[in-house]
């Protein structure tokens, strides 16, 4: 997870936030080094991919860990030399650092990345998605193959507030209109400023919240939140296990917002073979938001390591 889907996950950021976030993390884990997993400690080192060797990295939420996970052990199993650097940060981050080559793969979501890069960019295909990106991207950066699978933002409601003003999951953000007045919503920091935020939800649905409340993106700080009352209606990623769970109602969105949200590659072009393009292509072209949704709830509701749910899934899938 970011007309284009944002996570979050966009995966799913203010600048300035972000880069305090940077510097402060950095000088936390200075002097950090790899462990024995191939996992840096120090998902900020600065250190470039060598010709025979891939860095994953990841953005700071649950999803895109695995995701990293499901793709870098897809290369390992093709003799790839690979180290992770999971749980990165946001977008505003990463992106620098694919730029500069420091990460070599880094699983995105197409519609978030558009909005990161075009926020005025509304395209109506998947394949539209990606060219529109690729037209914006530094020059060092593709993408590669999109997969079924996608994971959008959302405005989800608990259970009590959906009952309350009589909201289903057929509802649609718009039924909102009335009641957001009196209502706090949560979500990332960036989710404030983002047009896959409350800036669209104002100038799409003419949504007025009450109040915001900056929490995590669509992680646990923010599930909490939503279980608890603290907020009334949250960014909620739609591949999240919680919203079962917790019986959480995802309003429809009927004007698009959100958009396309596939899970899809974003390199950095030198450094990854084709060997290595033709196993992350393998990769997407099987991964559905079925299996997404499952190897989730078995990291996040069963607490499985993601890079165990991670093999698993690509042997079941052949990929191993």
């Amino acid at each position: 997870m970011t007309s284009t889907a944002n996570t979050s996950r966009s995966s799913r950021r203010l600048p300035g936030a972000a880069a305090v976030a940077l510097a402060a993390t950095a000088a936390l884990l200075a002097g950090c080094s790899s462990s024995s997993d191939g996992k840096s400690d120090n998902p900020l080192s600065g250190d470039k991919p060598s010709g025979d060797s891939v860095v994953v990295g990841s953005n700071n939420f649950a999803e895109s860990i695995l995701l990293a996970d499901i793709y870098g052990e897809a290369l390992k199993a093709k003799g790839v030399k690979v180290t992770y650097k999971p749980n990165i940060g946001s977008r505003e981050t990463t992106y620098g650092l694919l730029k500069n080559g420091s990460i070599t793969v880094l699983p995105e979501y197409n519609g978030s990345l558009l909005a990161y890069l075009d926020k005025n960019a509304a395209p109506k295909t998947v394949a539209a998605t990606t060219a529109a990106i690729n037209a914006k991207l530094d020059s060092k950066l593709t993408l590669l193959d999109p997969a079924p699978a996608q994971d959008k933002d959302s405005v989800t409601l608990n259970a009590a507030t959906a009952k309350k003003y009589n909201l289903t999951a057929k509802s649609s953000i718009a039924d909102l209109r009335n009641a957001a007045k009196d209502l706090v919503i949560g979500g990332s920091p960036e989710f404030q400023t983002r047009q896959q935020g409350l800036v669209g939800l104002k100038s799409v649905y003419e949504l007025e919240f009450k109040s915001f409340k900056a929490l995590d993106a669509g992680g646990p700080l923010t599930q909490a939140a939503l279980t608890k009352n603290t907020v009334q209606a949250a960014d909620i990623f739609t591949t999240d296990p919680s919203i079962a769970k917790e019986k959480f109602v995802v309003l429809q969105d009927t004007k698009n917002l959100f958009g396309f949200a596939n899970v899809q590659p974003l390199v950095y072009k030198s450094g990854l073979s084709q060997k290595g393009v033709e196993a992350l292509n393998a990769v997407s072209a099987k991964l559905d938001t079925a299996a997404l949704l499952d190897m989730g709830s078995q990291v996040q509701l069963d607490n499985k390591d993601p890079l165990d749910v991670a093999k698993a899934w690509l042997k079941s899938a052949g990929l191993a």
